[in-house]
């Protein structure tokens, strides 16, 4: 298994040459930047999460904090877009067949291709369980129908993984992989995000979209999409330390060359004070991101670690990882953006790209409000009355 020391250097030069300084391109929104992606999979970096046994570099989640962190640091909408897939990706590994796993994955590492998970839906928003999509049974075929609201890049997606409920059992839910080509998939709008506009997030028609019944992934939808957000709610928690970071290191920069009555800005004890609390709440994020990676590798490592999951759930630590970051990461960038005055709230600076950026990590994927009742029930009450 490779290592984040194997590549590093590299995510960090792509980073540096291809993200950094590229703020109106990066920022726009005519198209998402394929090219820039293509890049990123020529030398060889594109989905390194995915198992070697599929032609992936293997790379941990934990050593993935440090990979996400520097393509942040570059631009946080490239960073969701070359690491969101890992959502779907995860599912397939789990609960995919053999074959699922060797026909989609071995192609996703070859081509640097890209995955997206369809769960949010209009009026379901973060109640999942009110999903309306459907998933029927007809013969040897499933067949989905339905509208998915928020879904990045399905518009340049290899394959989707669709979550329904079931027509037959409506109890019942299933995550169901759908080629991106399937006839039916069809593409409705694509958002314009107040941040991440490197990125592209999607609202998606499936309409009458026939697929085979060896596609449904094994186990129950939800509980396979709760098992599979610990893994991409942990890098969306990481994009805030490279946001952080950068903002760090402008806020050095400028306070270096600002005259401030005697000497200079970076010369003041309460600029000082500032920075070293930056510093003490970036330390505490990678912690936390780290730790709560080592807990999903080491049941990723497990010997069973598909049912492992599944009786686990959402980990404690993705949670706290997640919401913390979210709100550290904002507080930095806000605190950031105030040391540059007005030029802090134009849009020719880049603090308030960043600022508007880190937003995200607190929305995505579950907002703090969301993810505290979660936390709540599942670790807060006593164990017999937890949901």
């Amino acid at each position: 298994m490779n290592t984040s020391h194997d590549v590093l250097p590299s995510v960090r030069s792509f980073a540096q040459r291809e993200l950094l300084g590229q703020q109106d391109y990066l920022d726009g929104f005519e198209e998402a930047p394929l090219p820039l992606y293509k890049s990123f999979h020529d030398q060889g970096l594109a989905n390194w999460w995915l198992p070697e046994a599929y032609g992936g570099s293997g790379i941990s989640l934990e050593d993935s904090v440090d990979i996400v962190s520097e393509l942040a640091y570059g631009d946080a909408g490239a960073a969701f877009t070359l690491f969101i897939s890992i959502l779907g990706t995860s599912m397939v590994q789990l609960y995919g067949s053999e074959e699922l796993r060797e026909r989609y994955l071995t192609a996703l590492a070859g081509n640097g291709g890209f995955c997206a998970t369809l769960g949010s839906e209009r009026v379901a928003g973060s109640e999942l369980a009110k999903i309306s999509t459907t998933i029927s049974r007809d013969g040897d075929e499933l067949v989905i129908e339905g509208e998915k609201y928020f879904s990045t890049n399905t518009g340049f997606a290899d394959f989707l993984i669709v979550v329904g409920r079931s027509a037959e059992n409506p109890g019942e839910f299933l995550a169901v992989l759908v080629p991106r080509d399937t006839p039916g998939v069809r593409e409705l709008k694509r958002w314009e995000m107040i941040g991440l506009r490197a990125s592209g997030t999607y609202e998606v028609a499936l309409e009458g979209c026939r697929v085979p019944a060896a596609n449904a992934l094994h186990g129950p939808g939800l509980r396979l999409l709760e098992v599979a957000l610990n893994a991409s709610r942990i890098l969306i928690a990481t994009t805030a330390i490279g946001v952080s970071r950068r903002v760090r290191d402008l806020c050095m920069e400028y306070a270096e060359a600002k005259p401030l009555y005697d000497g200079y800005l970076v010369d003041n004890p309460v600029f000082m004070n500032s920075l070293g609390d930056m510093e003490t709440r970036i330390e505490v994020m990678k912690s936390q991101c780290r730790a709560a990676a080592r807990e999903f590798d080491a049941i990723m490592a497990g010997t069973d670690a598909a049912s492992t999951f599944v009786r686990q759930g959402t980990l404690r630590s993705a949670l706290a990882a997640k919401m913390y970051c979210g709100r550290a990461g904002w507080q930095i960038a806000s605190e950031g953006s105030e040391m540059f005055g007005g030029h802090g709230f134009t849009r020719e600076h880049v603090i308030g790209k960043l600022l508007r950026d880190v937003r995200y990590v607190s929305i995505v994927e579950g907002g703090d409000a969301v993810l505290r009742e979660l936390m709540f029930n599942r670790y807060v009450l006593p164990e017999p009355r937890r949901g």
